[in-house]
């Protein structure tokens, strides 16, 4: 018998992410060959944006996508969010030439404060949501405190991207294809206080510092590298990453739904309640977790040395920060 359709909702599909994640979702490549899907594509309720939207659902429609068996285009989030199984949030208000911190954290606790609410009324209560506008950790947060019937645990934040991109640093420092690269990890936010550790990642099953032997390089070149990468990426394309984004959503909404593989772990922003390290508790740090069973679970047991604890507590630091902002302005 086949499988219903999952109802996916993305939140700013007009633009280039969404765009670039559509091929993922009705591919079978984010949710598995044999899975079925509805699309919900909501953005701003503005007529040039609803018809960008109406564009792409008819190429969906010339694309004929076998899985794909529903399109819903829209600028209402009660309409996209209803009986939603994923939810993807791209839309977020992004920063602006002299904008601060807090205006921008401002700006997007309205968005997200209303769409939490939402969700917590609509969607089906095991919905997934994953947060990819930034602020990211902290709207995931805002977005999870305003949805109380949603299990916290149900919200994370994308920091996959990061993940990515230091596998493909790895294997291109170690001459190696990218899929003899496992375990890296990304601690924290994902801003360019993330942490990008290679302290448990492998080469070809050999630890990475025994691979590549050049701390100076990890040091100085590495960690600075996948920490201002979107920087550098925006600065030569005079655009924000898309295609890697796209492929880093697949990559964590695959293994949240179906599972990552033995022996293998991904970087999560979740819910830190509970977690075996020291980081403070109800933030949405990153973490290194296996994902079973449509259930994530924090890697336990890490050796965490000096180094990395400074680094730890050093991104910990910007997220206490901006929740503390982000509450100051909800409870207003």
């Amino acid at each position: 018998m086949s499988k219903a359709p999952i109802t996916v909702c993305i939140t700013g599909a007009a633009g280039q992410i969404g765009y670039a994640l559509l091929p993922h979702l009705c591919s079978g490549a984010t949710f598995g060959p044999d899975q079925p899907v509805n699309l919900h594509l909501l953005d701003l309720n503005i007529e040039a944006v609803q018809t960008n939207l109406g564009g792409v659902k008819m190429e969906l429609e010339d694309a004929t996508y076998p899985l794909l068996k529903k399109v819903v285009t829209t600028g209402d989030a009660a309409v996209a969010f209803t009986g939603a199984d994923a939810v993807i949030m791209l839309g977020a208000f992004p920063r602006k030439d002299g904008m601060e911190r807090k205006d921008l954290l401002e700006k997007n606790c309205g968005i997200f404060k209303e769409q939490g609410q939402l969700l917590n009324t609509v969607a089906s209560k095991s919905v997934k949501v994953l947060v990819v506008g930034n602020p990211a950790n902290t709207n995931c947060l805002i977005a999870s405190k305003c949805a109380p019937n949603i299990p916290k645990e149900n919200f994370s934040a994308l920091t996959r991207l990061d993940h990515n991109r230091a596998i493909g640093q790895l294997a291109i420092k170690a001459g190696v294809p990218v899929e003899q690269i496992a375990n890296s990890i990304i601690w924290g936010n994902h801003s360019s206080t993330q942490y990008p550790d290679i302290s448990h990642a492998t080469v070809n099953g050999k630890p990475a510092k025994e691979a590549i032997p050049d701390d100076d390089w990890y040091k100085t070149t590495f960690i600075p590298c996948i920490q201002k990468r979107g920087a550098a990426i925006i600065a030569a394309r005079k655009l924000s990453s898309a295609l890697s984004a796209a492929q880093a959503i697949s990559d964590h909404m695959n293994n949240w739904f179906i599972g990552t593989p033995p022996g293998k772990y991904v970087s999560m922003a979740v819910d830190s309640t509970g977690n075996p390290y020291k980081v403070a508790e109800g933030l949405m740090y990153s973490f290194p977790v296996t994902c079973s069973g449509g259930k994530w679970t924090i890697v336990s047991g890490l050796s965490i040395d000096e180094f990395s604890q400074e680094k730890m507590n050093a991104t910990q630091a910007e997220l206490i920060e901006e929740k503390d902002v982000a509450f100051g302005i909800l409870d207003k």
